[in-house]
């Protein structure tokens, strides 16, 4: 393997923490065509997010060290995008503030839940978790570009919630710390010591 493949997957990575300081800067200065640029962004960002995982269990590279990492990051990153977006469209935010207040607490409470019971954050990335990210740009675009959405927001939220409580749920279930639990039924094969199949395209 060339010596230099092996290191696409953390600059893939890294490139999100980037690009959450880009946006960040750009919410606040707001040059000219800042809005459609975070956008643009926010989408190279997701695309990185999938494809250093895959490129990472291609080259055989994909450690638990790296898997933690990503999540990390891509806290970091969905957090800055939340931000940026609250400072361009602060009456969105006002507006919605106890559904964004409900969904950041079920977000907190996976990570209160990993630590109580692991000492370690969460790194199950659940498929689930896969699509409630893709329904977050989605809302986050359309917020960026119009500040406002509809049932967009609303289906984000629900997404969310039902996958919050998902992944409490394989933490609660599982004995010891995993980093990529499929999903809840993969959990309980799991504690019950059955070996489980992963996709390769989603999961180690």
């Amino acid at each position: 393997m060339n010596k230099y493949l092996k290191h696409i997957p953390i600059l893939l990575i890294y490139s999100r923490l980037l690009f959450s300081v880009v946006i960040l800067s750009l919410s606040f200065v707001q040059p000219a065509h800042f809005r459609p640029v975070i956008n643009m962004l926010l989408i190279i960002g997701l695309i990185s997010d999938v494809f250093d995982g895959i490129i990472a269990r291609k080259l055989k590279i994909s450690t638990v060290k790296l898997r933690r990492l990503d999540s990390f990051i891509d806290q970091i990153f969905w957090l800055s995008a939340l931000t940026a977006a609250y400072v361009i469209c602060t009456d969105f935010f006002k507006e919605n503030g106890p559904l964004l207040l409900t969904l950041l607490a079920a977000e907190a409470l996976t990570y209160v839940v990993s630590y109580l019971k692991f000492r370690k954050e969460v790194a199950t990335h659940a498929i689930s978790s896969k699509f409630w990210t893709l329904t977050i740009l989605a809302t986050l675009v359309q917020i960026m570009a119009t500040c406002d959405s509809g049932w967009l927001f609303m289906t984000c939220f629900y997404i969310g919630m039902i996958t919050r409580m998902e992944i409490i749920a394989i933490l609660i279930i599982i004995r010891k710390w995993e980093n990529d639990v499929p999903s809840l039924y993969h959990a309980v094969m799991i504690r019950k010591g059955k070996p489980i199949k992963r996709n390769k395209l989603f999961n180690g």
